[in-house]
C-alpha cells in the first residue's frame, strides 16, 4: 500500500453549526463518500480524522455528540478514526505513523474546511516528503468574516459585510496558495479517472 485517503472533519459538528448553510460546496458528502469507494476498490488506505474541543462546550465538544463522522458516512472497521485538537491532522495523532509503518508514500486530503484544516494538513503532509493530492471539490468551506467585523454577527450580517471573503474567493485563494507548492490539485472526478 502506498495511498492514502485521510477525510478531515467531515463531522456532524459542522452541520449543527449556522453557517452549515452558507456551505461552498453541497455535494461535499456525497464526494468524500466516492473517493472511500474508490480508496477502498484500490486497497488504498482511508484514515478518517476528527476535530474535537473538548471542555468549550460548543458543538466540537465531545459532550454536544456531535463529534463524529456524518451520519451518510461510515468508517470501516479496519478503518482507524484519529482525534485531532489542533488545525492539522499530523499533531498529537499517531498518522505519520500510520502512514510511515503502512509504506506510504502519497496522500489524498478531503474534507471540511477547504482552508482550514484540510489546506493545513495538506501542507504539513508536504512538508513531510508525502505526493500530496488536495481533492478540491470533496472539501467545503463557508465565507470568512473580516478580522475587524463582530464575533457575535449572525449569518446574515456576515454575508451582507462587503469585508467578508466569500466562500468561492477562500477556495480560489487555496487552490493559488497550493498548487504548484504542496499539492496537486485535482477533482474528484480527475482522481477517479471519469
Amino acid at each position: 500500500m502506498t495511498n492514502a485517503l485521510i477525510v478531515i472533519d467531515v463531522q456532524e459538528s459542522f452541520r449543527a453549526r449556522p453557517l452549515w448553510r452558507t456551505n461552498s460546496n453541497p455535494d461535499v458528502i456525497e464526494n468524500v463518500g466516492r473517493l472511500v469507494d474508490a480508496a477502498r476498490a484500490a486497497g488504498d488506505a482511508v484514515i478518517w480524522v476528527v476535530h474535537s474541543e473538548p471542555g468549550t462546550g460548543g458543538v466540537f465538544d465531545p459532550e454536544s455528540g456531535f463529534v463524529r463522522v456524518v451520519d451518510e458516512l461510515k468508517p470501516a472497521a479496519d478503518e482507524p478514526l484519529l482525534v485531532k485538537y489542533v488545525h492539522n491532522a499530523f499533531t498529537g495523532t499517531d498518522l505519520q505513523h500510520r502512514l510511515t509503518v503502512g509504506g506510504v508514500r502519497a496522500v489524498t486530503v478531503c474534507g471540511l474546511r477547504t482552508e482550514q484544516c484540510v489546506e493545513t494538513t495538506a501542507r504539513v503532509a508536504s512538508d513531510l516528503g508525502y505526493d500530496v493530492t488536495f481533492a478540491v471539490d470533496a472539501t467545503s468551506t463557508s465565507p470568512i468574516p473580516h478580522r475587524d467585523a463582530p464575533a457575535d454577527q449572525t449569518v446574515e450580517e456576515l454575508l451582507a459585510d462587503p469585508r467578508t471573503l466569500s466562500a468561492q474567493d477562500v477556495v480560489t485563494r487555496t487552490e493559488y496558495a497550493l498548487a504548484g507548492r504542496f499539492a496537486t490539485i485535482r477533482t474528484v472526478a480527475e482522481i477517479l479517472g471519469e
